[in-house]
């Protein structure tokens, strides 16, 4: 017997409102940090970092959803970059903040891609 209706109900990412509150509001955000100021941007992104990560891992609790235990720890992982960019250890212009917002959303939708075609949605 087979649980996929209920991790289905209890996924995050099947409700609209749940999703845009947990992943698209702060991929955004992301998005329009690229044209504030660099600490600024770093704050917004790192924020929005956490909130993705978290939102991940208490979906991937909830539901056995099979990508976001990969990406809920993606995401808090790049926060160690945008703090290294933020705090000027490294310095790059906007195009590398750009490529790093690639990297991060590009990254998390690779992991999506990846982990539920090997091993299904919910596993």
């Amino acid at each position: 017997m087979t649980s996929a209706p209920i991790q289905t109900s209890r996924d995050w990412l099947g409700s609209v409102h749940t999703s845009v509150l947990a992943w698209w509001l702060p991929k955004a955000a992301i998005l329009a940090g690229l044209f504030f100021p660099v600490s600024f941007r770093a704050v917004i992104w790192i924020i929005a970092l956490i909130w993705m990560g978290a939102a991940c891992i208490l979906n991937a609790r909830r539901c056995n959803r099979t990508h976001c235990r990969y990406t809920g720890p993606y995401y808090l992982a790049m926060i160690v970059p945008v703090t290294v960019l933020g705090a000027g250890l490294i310095t790059v212009g906007i195009v590398g903040w750009f490529w790093l917002g690639v990297m991060i959303l590009g990254g998390s939708w690779l992991i999506w891609w990846a982990t539920e075609r090997t091993w299904g949605t919910f596993s």
